[in-house]
């Protein structure tokens, strides 16, 4: 969507970045999903993890004022978002981000773009601040995926 209203512009962009960090994994076995290039926590299917933890806390537990304990999985924001257990396979965890989208997309429905609420840390935040918040981490992301995912399909050949 290249234009209409400001939510519609919004919402459409945020879901772009949402189907853009999905395509990073979609296809990767779980190994390759799991291959560590860079020193921090960040793999592909962190990535996903972490946006994940990122949509509880913002439309779940902020926006729609959701205890972080009953917000449906992870909401402990930092390296801990990135940590994916053994046993979650690639399709559980884009089930997950999926799952938690969705979710937002339904909490999200409720409010207006001027709706405010307070952030523990942040103080006062809207909607609109959400969404652009949301927009600008999940295409981040999306990039580092795209270039975890270009070493993993066309690694270089070990320098002499």
């Amino acid at each position: 969507m290249t234009t209409g209203a400001e939510r519609q512009l919004l919402e459409s962009a945020l879901d772009r970045n949402r189907a853009e960090l999905v395509n990073t994994v979609r296809g990767l076995s779980d190994t390759d999903a799991r291959r560590r290039y860079v020193a921090s926590m960040t793999t592909p299917i962190g990535l996903l993890k972490h946006a994940a933890v990122a949509e509880r806390i913002w439309f779940e537990h902020i926006l729609g004022g959701v205890p972080k304990c009953a917000c449906g999985g992870g909401t402990t924001a930092g390296d801990t978002s990135f940590v994916v257990d053994n046993g979650e396979a690639v399709a559980d965890v884009i089930a997950e981000f999926e799952s938690a989208s969705q979710r937002s997309r339904t909490i999200a429905a409720e409010f207006d773009l001027d709706d405010i609420r307070t952030h523990p840390h942040l103080g006062d935040v809207n909607l609109r601040f959400i969404y652009l918040l949301a927009i600008e981490d999940f295409a981040r992301h999306a990039g580092h995926g795209d270039i975890l995912r270009e070493q993993i399909e066309h690694p270089r050949p070990a320098e002499q």
